[in-house]
């Protein structure tokens, strides 16, 4: 600290602060410089072009307080990462996936007691669907493809658009039934908030899109993807039915 008073810090009280004013010390009383109103010899030498700095003392660096000044910083320990949400989105996709991944062998193959193309077809017609073949194929197709990138989390963002889509055309059909009993919609919509809930927050870590481009912007690739989903269904609805 300085050893005189404050009045050097400002419009400077001693005609000598200036010539130190470049570094960061202190000088003293005695250093036998020159002052206002007297008649020692200037300790400026003309032949060295340089100031006397015989009695300047370098500030010690260690009594520099470093610390943070400021009074509302937040110096409690921050949370470290947790692998919580990663393992509730695993088990989010593993069911979402799971669900759609039977539907679709249903509906494609077959399989597990499904009507397969032609059954699915045939329904498809009965509701008053235009091209019931070609759709039949690309609702069992998304529900296959769709279910399996789900569970592995690969092009997350695509997929559960897809599967989006498909239960929106659903539930504008049988949203008439009314919302419980066998004929409601609560499955469907379960469903659908799943695949919205995975669309916007990603597949979490444990997923092959782990560190993709859509993985580190999953509010710009969801909305994206919702877009494309939001169309087909709706070139689905009004224009094949």
């Amino acid at each position: 600290m300085a050893t005189h008073d404050k009045g050097s810090a400002g419009s400077s009280a001693f005609s000598d602060d200036s010539f130190y004013s470049g570094g960061g010390g202190v000088h003293h009383f005695d250093d036998g410089t020159i002052r206002a109103g007297s008649d020692v010899t200037s300790p400026y030498d003309s032949t060295t072009k340089s100031f006397d700095t015989t009695g300047y003392t370098p500030l010690d660096v260690s009594t520099v307080d470093d610390r943070d000044d400021d009074l509302f910083a937040d110096d409690r320990k921050k949370f470290g990462w947790t692998a919580g949400p990663d393992l509730g989105l695993l088990g989010l996709r593993a069911v979402l996936g799971g669900i759609f991944l039977l539907h679709g062998l249903q509906k494609v193959f077959g399989l597990f007691g499904g009507p397969g193309i032609n059954g699915f077809a045939q329904s498809l017609e009965k509701m008053g669907y235009r091209e019931p073949t070609v759709l039949a194929w690309v609702t069992g197709v998304t529900e296959l493809a769709g279910g399996g990138l789900i569970v592995l989390g690969l092009f997350t963002p695509l997929a559960a658009a897809g599967l989006l889509a498909v239960m929106a055309n659903v539930i504008a059909l049988k949203y008439k039934g009314g919302f419980f009993g066998p004929n409601g919609v609560e499955l469907e919509l379960a469903l659908a908030g799943m695949a919205f809930t995975a669309l916007f927050a990603g597949p979490g870590r444990a997923a092959l899109d782990y560190n993709r481009s859509w993985f580190r912007h999953p509010l710009a690739a969801g909305f994206i993807a919702l877009v494309i989903g939001a169309g087909g269904a709706a070139v689905t609805f009004f224009v094949f039915r």
